[in-house]
């Protein structure tokens, strides 16, 4: 199977749809004559032409309740913003129209649009650059939420969103546009509201997503060198959560671990804990635990940037930790 980067899987998922669908349309700040922030609309105006691969201005409430218009008159837009750091400033438009429109007219209006862009830290960018905001947007009811970690899950996840006839949250991570997987030549659609078992394991459970699954894959190898089996989970979509395949993963290897680079405090792994204790505390032999992002804002130094996100290492200890705590 052929490799491609991370922005090029982004790409030919907008491209196809594109094609199919005249109704489909690319609008965000920079996407068109500069072929994307990080160039993941490279040539795009050059096949679409420039009322549908349109540059906004640096405004994104402006031009996010535009396409949100657009998308309750029949449209199917794809709105990228350089980052979600700055489309705080459009939430607005994501809370309080586009998620209850649907429940406002009775199920008359719809807002079919995708809402994707560059998400969390990306090295050394500062506090107002670098928030991870899933757990923030998985709370709001009328709203899918994806998070992807690598190019394969990208393009086919990335097509289901377009098709999809709810406002989607697509997140991706600045860190991994030049990421290299594989991913087919023919088309192909991921469901949403499925995770991945991307390793099979008998012993405890990693359950992570986006750029964290390397620190849990990168645990799990370390794991093994210590003859302990790891199962990882890459969730893949964090609303609609798939619940069964961590907890049918629980069933198996009655303890559980998750990785995110969420703030602890009401974050996706809250969530998880919550539910998973719920209707699997029979199975578990251990509490489950978590690793997660310092509950403070990312600094500058990198030496707090490391001190403030997971990592392997400090995966290895938690997972060795749970795996012990009783025997």
């Amino acid at each position: 199977m052929r490799q491609i980067t991370f922005r090029e899987a982004l790409r030919e998922a907008m491209q196809e749809e594109m094609r199919l669908d005249e109704r489909v349309f690319l609008m965000g700040e920079e996407v068109a004559e500069y072929n994307g922030a990080y160039k993941v609309s490279q040539g795009m105006l050059d096949e679409f032409g420039e009322k549908r691969v349109i540059d906004t201005p640096i405004a994104e409430l402006g031009f996010t309740a535009i396409a949100v218009g657009a998308a309750q008159n029949g449209l199917r837009p794809i709105v990228e913003y350089m980052t979600w750091n700055f489309a705080v400033l459009a939430l607005d438009q994501i809370l309080n129209t586009a998620s209850k429109m649907l429940a406002m007219s009775g199920g008359q209006v719809g807002c079919p649009i995708v809402f994707r862009g560059a998400n969390g830290s990306a090295g050394q960018l500062g506090a107002q650059h670098s928030t991870a905001f899933e757990s923030m947007y998985a709370n709001i009811p009328g709203v899918k939420v994806i998070s992807v970690s690598n190019p394969y899950d990208a393009k086919g996840l990335l097509k289901a969103a377009i098709r999809d006839d709810d406002p989607v949250v697509f997140m991706e991570s600045e860190l991994m546009y030049g990421d290299k997987g594989e991913v087919p030549e023919g088309e192909y659609i991921i469901p949403i509201g499925k995770a991945n078992v991307v390793r099979e394991g008998k012993d405890i459970t990693i359950v992570s997503f986006n750029k964290m699954m390397k620190v849990a894959l990168g645990a799990a190898e370390e794991l093994a060198k210590e003859n302990i089996s790891a199962e990882v989970i890459d969730l893949r979509t964090i609303r609609p959560l798939d619940w069964f395949t961590i907890l049918e993963s629980v069933k198996k290897t009655n303890r559980l671990i998750i990785v995110e680079e969420q703030w602890p405090f009401a974050s996706i792994s809250s969530e998880i804990t919550f539910r998973i204790q719920k209707e699997g505390f029979d199975y578990l032999d251990a509490p489950i635990r978590r690793i997660t992002s310092v509950d403070a804002p990312m600094h500058y130094a990198p030496n707090l940037v490391a001190a403030y996100l997971p990592d392997v290492s400090r995966t290895v200890k938690l997972a060795k930790e749970v795996m012990y705590m009783y025997k």
